[in-house]
C-alpha cells in the first residue's frame, strides 16, 4: 500500500508541473507577437532592374509594365496576395544558354513579393516575370540569391532582369537600367504588440521623433540591402539615420523572429512584406 501511495504522489507531482510549465509557456508565447505601426515611413517606387546592354529589353519592359497596369493583370495579381485570390505558383526551368530564356534575378525571401512553396516561386514580382516571359515567347529562369547580389548579378549580364521589390536608388543604377515604375512602397516600423509607445502616431515625423530620441542601447533590425538606409544613413534620400545599433537579417522574417526572441527592440521593412511577415510570424505562436 505504501508503494502504492508513493508512486499515486509521484506522478501526481509529476503531472502538476508538466501542467504548469505548459501553462507558463502558454502564456509566455502568447505575449511574443509583433504589430505594424500604420504610419509610412518613406514614399518609393518599386521597379525593374533590367542589363544595360540590353536597351529593346528595357523597351519590350516598360511596355509590359504600362499595358499590365492598364489592362487589370497587375490588379488581378495584386488581387492573389491583398485580396480574396489564390497565388499561382510559378515554376523555373533550368538555366540553358542554348535556348531563348528569360533569366531573373530575385530574392525569394520579401513575401509578398517573392517567397518559395517547395521548390515554387509564388509572389507578386514572380507572377509578373512568367507573365513577362510568356509576352516574350520565352523560356522564363528564376535565379534565387541574397538580395546584395540581385542587381550586381544583372549588371555583370548573368540575368536579364532584376525583379525583388526593388525600390529605385541612384546608388542601383549603376549597376541595372530601371524600367518604369509598377508599384508604390513605404517602409514601416514593427514593434512587439505589447509596445504602446507609438500607438499615437499619425505621421512620419511623429514616429521618427520617438525613433531619433532612442539611444545606441536599444537595436533596430532591417532587411540587408532594403531598409538599411533608413537605420543607419543614407545621402541620397536625406535620412541622417538612427542612434540605435543596427542589424542586418538576410530576410524579414529573421528581423521579426529576432524581434520576439528579445533579441533586438524594433524592426523596419518595407510594408507590404511588413504585413505578410507579422501576420504569418503572430499565427505561429
Amino acid at each position: 500500500m505504501k508503494l502504492k501511495k508513493l508512486v499515486a504522489i509521484t506522478l501526481s507531482a509529476v503531472m502538476c508541473m508538466a501542467a504548469l510549465t505548459g501553462c507558463g509557456g502558454k502564456s509566455d508565447s502568447a505575449k511574443k507577437t509583433a504589430k505594424v505601426i500604420e504610419v509610412d515611413l518613406t514614399d518609393e517606387q518599386y521597379a525593374f532592374g533590367v542589363d544595360k546592354d540590353q536597351p529593346d529589353l528595357l523597351k519590350e519592359v516598360n511596355q509590359f509594365v504600362k499595358d499590365m497596369k492598364s489592362d487589370g493583370t497587375f490588379d488581378e495579381i495584386c488581387n492573389r496576395y491583398f485580396g480574396d485570390g489564390t497565388p499561382v505558383p510559378v515554376k523555373s526551368a533550368a538555366y540553358d544558354e542554348s535556348k531563348d530564356q528569360l533569366v531573373v534575378a530575385t530574392n525569394a525571401a520579401f513575401e509578398p513579393f517573392e517567397y518559395m512553396d517547395g521548390e515554387n516561386y509564388v509572389g507578386i514580382d514572380m507572377e509578373i516575370a512568367k507573365a513577362l516571359a510568356d509576352k516574350l515567347g520565352k523560356e522564363l529562369v528564376i535565379q534565387n540569391m541574397d538580395f546584395d547580389a540581385v542587381c550586381l548579378s544583372v549588371g555583370q549580364h548573368k540575368c536579364d532582369v532584376a525583379m525583388a521589390g526593388l525600390t529605385i536608388k541612384p546608388d542601383r543604377e549603376e549597376y541595372v537600367a530601371f524600367s518604369d515604375p509598377y508599384y508604390s512602397a513605404s517602409q514601416k516600423l514593427i514593434t512587439l504588440s505589447t509596445d504602446t509607445e507609438f500607438d499615437a502616431c499619425k505621421t512620419a515625423d511623429d514616429v521618427n521623433k520617438i525613433l531619433e530620441a532612442k539611444g545606441s542601447d536599444l537595436k533596430i533590425g532591417f532587411q540587408n540591402g532594403t531598409t538599411g538606409q533608413y537605420c543607419e544613413g543614407d545621402d541620397d534620400w536625406g535620412f541622417p539615420g538612427l542612434k540605435m545599433e543596427s542589424k542586418g537579417y538576410k530576410n524579414g522574417s529573421l528581423a521579426v523572429q529576432d524581434l520576439l526572441n528579445g533579441n533586438i527592440n524594433y524592426v523596419i521593412i518595407d510594408s507590404a512584406p511588413a504585413e505578410s511577415i507579422t501576420s504569418s510570424i503572430n499565427k505561429m505562436q
